[in-house]
């Protein structure tokens, strides 16, 4: 019985958590970038290192972190952009390397995918609304 009350509490919390505004989120700017992926300074040539449907990104020095930016995930949206570009989906993608590009052009340097995503337009320069997106782990009491 107090296992199945935590486990509610667990998906009320989760509900709340997957479902907050972003209106607490940071502000920075998006365009898109094409292959070759790899080799990433993350993972290197390990083709695996990328999330399901291509969604993710390389990102400047303020986000990198030296480094430790690697498998973190963000949500971002797209908040605005020359000839309206914006689509109005909340997408989550996953860093996989360092910006290629110096200096970077962009806060995040999007797979065409991902920035298909958001935006209407291929080549548009976005402004965007981004939030680390943490996923939290519940232990679990073993009786």
């Amino acid at each position: 019985m107090a296992l199945q009350a935590t486990t509610m509490a667990v998906l009320v919390v989760v509900f709340f958590f997957t479902h907050i505004s972003m209106a607490r989120g940071d502000i920075g700017t998006a365009t898109a970038y094409g292959p070759p992926y790899l080799p990433t300074l993350c993972n290197g040539n390990r083709v695996d290192q990328f999330p399901p449907g291509n969604l993710f990104v390389a990102v400047n020095e303020g986000l990198w972190d030296n480094g430790a930016a690697c498998g973190r995930r963000y949500r971002l949206r797209c908040l605005s952009g020359r000839n309206h570009p914006c689509k109005t989906d909340i997408i989550e993608v996953q860093v996989v390397n360092f910006c290629p590009k110096s200096p970077c052009p962009s806060s995040f340097l999007m797979s065409k995918e991902a920035f298909a995503a958001i935006s209407r337009l291929p080549n548009a320069r976005l402004n965007v609304e981004y939030i680390e997106y943490v996923i939290f782990s519940l232990l679990q009491h073993r009786d």
